[in-house]
């Protein structure tokens, strides 16, 4: 069974929410072993799951597109030049 990367994304997610909810709800309790669990939740949202939501979502788009080049600063304010004369 493939398992698409959408779901192991939101597993990530939910994981490290879990953790850093967790981490809270002991903290009173065990400080140390708290922070370590708000630790790894914020390792996992931040370091493993961003990047494999931003991977996913940038196949198959140009870089150039979304880079401030003279050629698209140009088409941008054209867009703004034709939305004031509309208004």
């Amino acid at each position: 069974m493939k398992f698409k990367l959408k779901y192991i994304i939101v597993l990530i997610v939910l994981l490290s929410f879990s953790l850093i909810i967790y981490g809270f709800t002991i903290k009173e309790d065990n400080l140390a072993t708290a922070n370590k669990y708000i630790g790894f939740g914020t390792v996992g949202l931040f370091l493993i799951a961003m990047p494999l939501f931003l991977i996913k979502e940038s196949k198959g788009k140009s870089m150039k597109d979304y880079m401030l080049t003279n050629e698209n600063v140009k088409k941008m304010q054209g867009k703004e030049q034709k939305n004031a004369e509309n208004q």
